[in-house]
């Protein structure tokens, strides 16, 4: 699985500044903060979708650094349950 979720997200990181951040540890093919559809505003996490398995090993060590003032938390993501 090479895709991260990216918790505590400060509420004015966008997109491009997840794939800025986590393009230091190699090729991000995909980088998404989730927003609340109602009031468009950032729901706080996002995904981030790496190049190789390698690399998405190495994005992990994003975790607890500083991205706009929080310190996100950096896990690899688990597939979505079925509703």
């Amino acid at each position: 699985m090479k895709k991260l979720f990216i918790g505590n997200l400060s509420w004015e990181v966008s997109s491009d500044d997840l794939r800025a951040f986590f393009a230091t540890f190699g090729t991000v093919v995909d980088a998404v903060v989730i927003m609340d559809r109602m009031t468009g505003r950032s729901r706080g996490f996002g995904f981030v979708e790496m190049g190789t398995e390698e690399e998405a090993q190495k994005a992990l060590e994003g975790n607890g650094k500083d991205l706009k003032g929080r310190n996100m938390n950096v896990n690899m993501a688990k597939p979505q349950e079925d509703r």
